[in-house]
């Protein structure tokens, strides 16, 4: 009887032993697309870059190897990397701190229960979904001195007019203005955060005597800290790659007040023809935005509230 027991135990174990290696073997094929997209489209492309960055590689050339001079060049001698590096970050900061404030005002307005929020929300989150070439196209025209819309604005208070973009003290203030058109999409996310926050909380609040500002700064703002690090994050790597404003409204200019990073690298590959440069460049770009990315998570220890915790 022992014996048909432990026969009928042995069988009971392989059956789900043989469906356990079925699973697995079914959620390595679903998933092979994406692993194979992974290691073609970005890991292989990544250590190609990397070891073309040791190269003058130059594409109707010969490929040399030249050791970390790329490298060499770029913080010894290269003007315009200091440049780049500098306008990159003031435009980051300058509109991740924009856009992260607007994105909390937009947001705590939609969550006051004001009728037809869906139309709001709606107008709020329209030129998330513009191309980015067709709005920078659209804020040409808005900054154009002579005939934009902004300086028409302006002139009805009496101030005089801008020049904007083609200005070199006032190009990245006004690309900083511009990207502020983006603040519907993470204003929708810090909403998200606001219809999170525990209702008795607010209750607790009145019972003390609070009003709203007390509300607003001791209850939802630290309830939706995760959400602003969210948003935080998502902006200063989207911010540190800006590239299309350069591209299509400024070339850079005017005398390289635009130049941003991610333009920089484009001008140096597709229009200097220097690749191998163009990837130590790119390389850079990528240990930059590693090494502010784990900045804002160590420091998120400080300030991020999860309720959980």
């Amino acid at each position: 009887m022992e014996t048909v027991r432990e026969y009928a135990i042995t069988r009971k174990s392989a059956a789900r032993s043989k469906r356990v290696r079925s699973e697995a073997v079914a959620g390595y094929l679903f998933t092979l697309p994406v692993i194979l997209g992974l290691l073609l489209w970005t890991i292989g492309p990544m250590m190609a870059s990397l070891v073309i960055s040791f190269t003058n590689w130059q594409v109707f050339d010969v490929l040399r190897w030249v050791g970390i001079r790329n490298y060499d060049k770029i913080f010894t001698s290269d003007l315009f990397f200091y440049k780049s590096i500098l306008v990159t970050l003031y435009y980051a900061f300058g509109s991740v701190v924009t856009t992260s404030i607007a994105s909390i005002l937009l947001g705590t307005l939609m969550n006051l229960g004001l009728k037809r929020i869906a139309i709001l929300r709606t107008i709020l989150y329209m030129p998330t979904i513009v191309p980015a070439v067709a709005s920078s196209f659209l804020w040409i025209w808005l900054f154009n001195p002579d005939f934009g819309l902004l300086n028409t604005v302006l002139s009805v208070f009496g101030i005089p007019k801008q020049q904007w973009i083609f200005d070199e003290s006032s190009a990245v203030p006004s690309l900083i203005f511009m990207h502020l058109w983006s603040s519907g999409s993470g204003a929708l996310i810090i909403l998200a955060g606001l219809k999170d926050v525990p209702k008795h909380l607010y209750e607790a609040v009145e019972i003390d005597g609070g009003n709203w500002l007390h509300k607003f700064f001791f209850v939802s703002l630290p309830m939706i800290t995760p959400v602003i690090f969210f948003n935080l994050i998502m902006g200063f790597i989207g911010s540190l790659q800006a590239f299309t404003q350069a591209y299509v409204m400024t070339s850079g200019g005017p005398n390289n007040a635009t130049l941003f990073y991610a333009y920089f690298i484009y001008r140096e590959a597709f229009v200097n023809n220097n690749f191998g440069y163009a990837c130590a460049l790119a390389w850079i770009l990528f240990w930059i935005i590693a090494v502010l990315t784990a900045f804002i998570f160590k420091s998120s220890k400080g300030w991020v509230f999860y309720g959980g915790k």
